[in-house]
């Protein structure tokens, strides 16, 4: 039931999310269009049969239809269907390229504008973050030859100052692709340190793929603290045949204290078969369990070696010390710059990454379909309405960027022809023009195979 619960929280965050997304790009394009003087004839949020419409005193027909998953604005164009002699100098045929153009880049530089109104939103109330304060160094990984050590926090990615872990993640993976080389500033006790993180030519592309990074570097940033409580015990596992119960508090193994669930996992891991002595809480006594540790291998991995399992998942709630956290906070006209820059940087990132998937050195793995994006939006919605605007800046910023790709059935593509048009003083002809059309629906139907091919392969 609660599975099913979050799935239509997922898909009602989904549709609100691409509704919200569709119509700023869609005004983008009828607002300036209107303000050139083209003639504007349907402005439709969702695609399919219409379940509601009406037509202005302007003369648009405003639609919302059946399929919400897009939208359109419809131009007067004599290419298309006859005009009206009255209307023909405000066909799009007849405009200037230049108008043209405006109005192809609007849809994309309405959802650019989005983002930063959103981040203008966030700076005002309080961006949340975590320090990215680096909690354990693998030995002999990439981290450790740097000089990297627990408990150092990185303050600076090469030139630009980071505050929070994302935004040292995201500068770290850039540089990695652009050379290698991570320059990085720490602030660790007793003063402060440089690094310099090396990373081999044939093992960049590896690290961009979703989540390798960490332990492709071998470093990880300071987990939270989860108490080693019991929240449910597995039936036939060995906390079962122990009398283990939820609730119980978990202090020592064979007489080792462990701090928090991360430490009793570890202690038990090693031990696949052992019998070992608990030393447990139970409301306000202490006992003393005896328990045989479960050996168990990894299903994914043939072959790999057994590992120690209790059979009990964590049921204290997961916390960072109130130093962990981070939140920048601006007045209404001290936010427009870190807005201008945050909108900036998530837009050369994503342009970046997508370049670099094209010549290879970014994995095709980081392309998200459908599925991946409405179980973001599921997850973001249920943090509050803080983690879901932020969830709308960078999916905007990414439909922004996609319209605006040389593709022929996307915005960037028509701006293309109306460039050429204009340097070769007349229309592309129908043949041509219709063969791009055809080159674009194939590069479309494999980018959309590829994403959904990857959602289906993070779920298995």
């Amino acid at each position: 039931m609660a599975g099913m619960s979050f799935g239509l929280v997922q898909l009602a965050a989904f549709l609100v999310a691409i509704g919200v997304l569709v119509a700023a790009h869609e005004f983008g394009h009828f607002w300036v269009a209107r303000r050139l003087g083209f003639k504007v004839l349907k402005f439709s949020i969702g695609f399919g049969r219409a379940i509601a419409s009406r037509r202005g005193r302007d003369g648009v027909e405003y639609v919302i239809g059946m399929i919400p998953l897009g939208g359109y604005v419809k131009l007067a164009d004599e290419r298309e269907a006859p005009v009206a002699e009255a209307d023909a100098p405000r066909a799009f045929n007849r405009r200037p390229v230049w108008q043209r153009v405006l109005v192809l880049v609007a849809g994309a530089g309405a959802n650019f504008l989005f983002a930063i109104v959103a981040f203008w939103v966030l700076f005002m109330s309080g961006m949340p973050g975590l320090k990215p304060v680096i909690g354990e160094v693998k030995a002999g990984s990439i981290a450790a030859a740097a000089g990297l050590r627990s408990g150092d926090e990185i303050v600076a990615v090469g030139e630009r100052a980071v505050a929070t872990r994302e935004a040292a993640v995201l500068e770290m993976l850039s540089a990695i692709v652009d050379g290698g080389q991570v320059e990085l500033r720490l602030v660790r006790a007793g003063g402060t340190a440089l690094a310099t993180v090396t990373v081999p030519e044939g093992r960049r592309r590896a690290l961009t793929e979703p989540g390798a990074w960490s332990d492709g570097l071998g470093l990880a940033f300071t987990r939270p603290f989860v108490p080693a409580v019991v929240g449910k015990v597995v039936d036939g596992g060995a906390a079962a045949a122990a009398g283990l119960v939820a609730g119980d508090q978990i202090l020592a193994v064979d007489g080792r204290r462990v701090a928090d669930f991360f430490e009793l996992r570890n202690a038990i891991a090693g031990r696949p078969g052992a019998a070992v002595s608990l030393e447990v809480r139970r409301g306000e006594r202490t006992l003393s369990v005896p328990a045989t540790v479960h050996g168990e291998r990894d299903t994914s991995e043939p072959g790999s070696p057994l590992v120690g399992r209790l059979g009990i998942q964590p049921g204290g709630q997961a916390s960072f010390p109130p130093a962990m956290h981070t939140l920048e906070r601006y007045g209404p006209i001290d936010a427009v710059r870190p807005a201008l820059a945050e909108t900036w940087s998530k837009t050369a990132v994503t342009v970046k990454f997508l370049w670099r998937m094209v010549t290879g050195d970014v994995s095709l793995k980081n392309v998200s379909g459908p599925i991946s994006i409405a179980a973001y939006a599921g997850v973001s919605a249920l943090e509050g309405g803080t983690a879901f605007l932020g969830f709308l800046a960078i999916i905007s910023i990414s439909l922004g960027v996609l319209n605006l790709l040389p593709i022929p059935i996307l915005d960037g593509g028509q701006v293309v022809y109306q460039l050429a048009e204009g340097i070769k003083g007349s229309p592309l002809s129908e043949r041509l023009q219709l063969a791009g059309q055809q080159v674009g629906i194939v590069l479309l139907v494999l980018l959309m195979s590829l994403a959904i091919y990857n959602d289906l392969a993070r779920l298995s």
